[in-house]
């Protein structure tokens, strides 16, 4: 009878137990499906990555839902869960470019981390001593914003295990939509109700709250987040740093080389929304584009049923956003005058040859190189149009320089990319902390190339290569290249640890400030201070008068 009464308690306290701690139990119970490293839990699903030399990789990762049919210029919206766990080994398409090539259904992102990183479940980091300890384990993030007039290029072009590798980071390369399919400013569409005309904007930022959302999941710092680009990237950079939608999304800028066509008096290609629709410009005007695809009756339905590669073969190779009163409400050149945009600190900068690609390109590489004054006539009111061509020879006459081509170039690194850039500069150091550079190396990879009358020198992107893989020849360094290259690495992602570039183991690099007017000069071996880039670029005495 004892034995009875005993089991009989015993099965009481048994129950009560259960009722109390079974939902305790049975979760610690239910274990979480485990997966081969590396891998990442996001708020979508779980991830499956590879590791490529030391470098973790999560390729073609849709950060927001394919952008057609019904959805073609519409702002990004949630791409929602995965069907299976996901196999991050392959790149997603690129945005619908000039070939035609690449695909409307293109926005995807890829993640490079470091071997050792620790990553921590999006969706649950657990007790508070795990996430904590996940917290000081996180690495800062650098997210990459690629090149290409915003017509052409996509996050699968840039490999940058050096960055990841040699600066401790993490890196995320994004694609993000491009010419009219991505910035378009039409009638129809813009009385849809809807943000209107930077759509490509629009996936920047929101690619960059997946990054704040998910990138804990990969062993990143949410709070740590840097954004860098360069050309059309570099000018998206601006455009961020001046929208009142990014405020929050980054702590951090690096704007390499996005200072084209803004930040000066003489050119005004970010035109607002509605004069862009009906007013031909530096682009066709979206009205103008609509007409050219068979949508002579301007309506949203006509353009929607047109095939990307139709309204590519429309498009103007360069094209440029818009001051649409949401992502833009001014142009980043106004923003930053006034004061009125996202002041975090900034790395901005150009490279001493910038124009010679594009003339070497447009030129050179079609076999009509300028070899006469004639042509060096044409070739100056081409680039700066009949209102300045005059004044621009009197500065850069032909006969001052080897060939047609070097005089082209000189004017067009001074007056598009070297005294704009400063101008940002001076405008940005009123408000937030400035690293200014000017990339120097006069003998970068590949150097002079067989069939161009001049060599290319510190050329119009010639500075990523020192920082990240680019796609296509991998060309060797010096040992001076080397030891500049580890510079950078290591003042880009000092800079995206701790807000400022310096360390104890490369040359010291002062923040700019006008009266000083001095850049970090980023020359093979070792980097060091200039104070004539304004001079050489004639910013003051010439570009800056107009």
């Amino acid at each position: 009878m004892k034995n009875g009464k005993t089991s009989k308690l015993v099965l009481a306290l048994t129950a009560i137990c259960a009722i109390l701690l079974g939902p305790a139990a049975t979760a610690s119970a239910k274990k979480k499906p485990s997966y081969p490293p590396p891998f990442a839990i996001t708020k979508s699903g779980p991830v499956l990555g590879m590791t490529v030399n030391g470098v973790n990789e999560f390729l073609g990762i849709p950060y927001a839902a394919a952008p057609v049919g019904a959805l073609r210029w519409l702002p990004p919206e949630a791409f929602g869960k995965f069907a299976m766990p996901l196999e991050a080994t392959q790149f997603g398409s690129e945005c619908t470019q000039p070939g035609p090539t690449g695909s409307e259904d293109c926005l995807f992102l890829n993640v490079y981390t470091p071997a050792q990183a620790a990553p921590a479940d999006a969706t649950d980091l657990g007790d508070d001593a795990t996430a904590d300890a996940a917290k000081k384990k996180a690495l800062p993030v650098m997210v990459w914003i690629h090149g290409g007039g915003l017509t052409a290029g996509g996050g699968d072009l840039y490999d940058p295990t050096p960055l990841v590798k040699g600066g401790g980071v993490i890196v995320v390369t994004i694609n993000y939509r491009l010419g009219v399919l991505g910035f378009l400013a039409q009638t129809a569409l813009d009385s849809e109700g809807h943000e209107s005309g930077n759509y490509g904007l629009m996936d920047q930022q929101f690619a960059l709250k997946w990054v704040k959302t998910n990138i804990k999941a990969f062993g990143g710092n949410p709070k740590q987040v840097t954004i860098f680009g360069e050309s059309a990237g570099g000018q998206s950079i601006y455009c961020q740093l001046a929208s009142p939608l990014a405020k929050g999304l980054f702590r951090g800028a690096i704007a390499e080389s996005g200072s084209y066509v803004e930040f000066q008096d003489y050119f005004s290609a970010i035109e607002p929304l509605l004069t862009a629709e009906t007013v031909d410009g530096f682009a066709p005007s979206g009205n103008s584009v609509a007409t050219a695809v068979g949508c002579g009756d301007q309506s949203a339905e006509c353009l929607r049923a047109v095939s990307a590669d139709t309204l590519v073969a429309a498009e103007a190779s360069v094209l440029y956003p818009f001051v649409d009163r949401e992502l833009l409400t001014q142009t980043p050149a106004a923003a930053f005058a006034a004061g009125k945009f996202n002041k975090v600190p900034v790395i901005a900068g150009t490279n001493h040859d910038e124009y010679r690609a594009f003339v070497a390109e447009e030129y050179d590489g079609t076999g009509n190189p300028i070899d006469t004054l004639e042509e060096y006539d044409a070739a100056v009111t081409a680039l700066w149009t009949s209102a300045l061509a005059s004044a621009v020879e009197g500065l850069y006459p032909y006969a001052s320089y080897p060939n047609g081509g070097l005089a082209l170039s000189a004017s067009g690194t001074d007056g598009v990319f070297s005294c704009p850039a400063r101008n940002a500069d001076k405008l940005l150091s009123k408000f937030t902390t400035t690293y200014a550079y000017e990339f120097n190396d006069e003998n970068a990879p590949p150097g002079t190339i067989p069939g161009l009358s001049f060599p290319l020198g510190a050329y119009h992107g010639a500075e990523i290569q020192y920082l990240m893989l680019v796609t296509g020849d991998v060309f060797p360094f010096t040992a001076d290249q080397q030891a500049l290259s580890e510079a950078m690495i290591s003042y880009w992602s000092e800079f995206a640890k701790k807000l400022n570039p310096n360390s104890s183991g490369q040359p010291e690099w002062s923040s700019y400030r006008a009266s000083v007017d001095q850049f970090q000069s980023l020359v093979p071996p070792t980097p060091m201070p200039e104070t004539n880039f304004n001079t050489f670029h004639n910013c003051d005495s010439f570009w800056n008068t107009f």
